[in-house]
């Protein structure tokens, strides 16, 4: 049976459908229907029902694919290890992340990847959306959240930490907030998404956690972008570590709330690198993976 086409099917399985796999191949519709077609007449079973709005596996379509896919993964695991045996990880390698992370975190470890993996090709994709790995043929993505759930294989980069920073502009114009509840009623910058945006929780030491309202004139959907305002003195913001170290060194920005643990919903927020597959990991991705958390990990 011609393993390509397996791959075809099983990526139109993961997609939902065979336009979807097309795009993702950059093939005509019809040529994957005729591949799907075709393994079906091979073994003479039906492995998707399809419908004018749907697609969907079938009982032995489910469970025929459950069971192919680990063993095309193993194929192509065991294909990279006698081809690349002895030789330099090589290939092209596509990853996304937020905007701001793709700045702050990955651009200025690139040139020492490169040092060290000269046959890998690295391919950026920055978004402050979550993009579909499997649609976009992407080999990874590092996704800042609590402890991501799907299909997706995660493993933790690092542990995000957040602080309340303001400029000292704004500190000499409004005065220090005394602690975290006197940021009520202050025009704070808040970062839109749904955990960031109207309170922040706050602990110290052993203590309980508590949240605080916060409220203001200014909501930006960009970490990086939101970084800006409190340079200038707009307001406090809640911010991750690894895009505020070098403000909070230098002065540019001051951590209002040195004694406290700060955070949007809660205190799990992680940075994570997710791939689609447990048993087959490219050895492009895996030195990737391997590099980000040295080099992330050292900072």
């Amino acid at each position: 049976m011609d393993f390509q086409a397996l791959k075809t099917v099983l990526l139109v399985r993961d997609l939902g459908s065979i336009a979807g796999a097309a795009r993702a191949l950059d093939l005509d519709a019809s040529n994957v229907s005729r591949t799907v077609a075709a393994i079906e007449r091979e073994l003479g079973q039906r492995l998707f029902q399809r419908s004018t709005r749907r697609l969907s596996l079938t009982e032995e379509g489910e469970r025929y694919l459950r069971r192919v896919a680990p063993l095309l993964e193993e194929i192509d695991a065991a294909n990279e290890e006698v081809t690349s045996s002895g030789d330099r990880p090589k290939g092209t390698l596509r990853m996304t992340a937020s905007v701001a992370f793709v700045l702050e975190g990955i651009v200025p470890v690139l040139p020492k990847f490169h040092e060290r993996y000269p046959d890998i090709s690295v391919e950026l994709f920055p978004s402050d959306s979550n993009l579909d790995l499997l649609a976009e043929g992407l080999d990874l993505a590092i996704r800042l959240a609590a402890a991501p759930k799907g299909d997706l294989i995660s493993t933790k980069l690092l542990q995000t930490v957040y602080r309340v920073v303001a400029s000292p502009e704004y500190l000499e114009t409004e005065g220090h907030p005394g602690g975290p509840e006197d940021l009520t009623g202050r025009n704070c910058l808040c970062f839109a998404l749904p955990d960031f945006r109207n309170s922040w929780r706050f602990r110290r030491g052993d203590e309980q956690p508590f949240d605080i309202d916060v409220t203001g004139r200014t909501t930006i959907s960009s970490a990086l972008a939101l970084r800006e305002p409190a340079r200038l003195g707009m307001g406090p913001a809640l911010l991750a570590d690894w895009l505020i170290g070098n403000d909070l060194k230098s002065g540019r920005l001051v951590d209002l709330f040195p004694d406290h643990a700060c955070a949007p919903a809660n205190f799990e927020t992680a940075a994570w690198i997710l791939y689609p597959s447990r048993t087959y990991l490219p050895q492009k991705v895996r030195v990737m993976i391997d590099f980000l958390k040295e080099e992330l990990g050292r900072r």
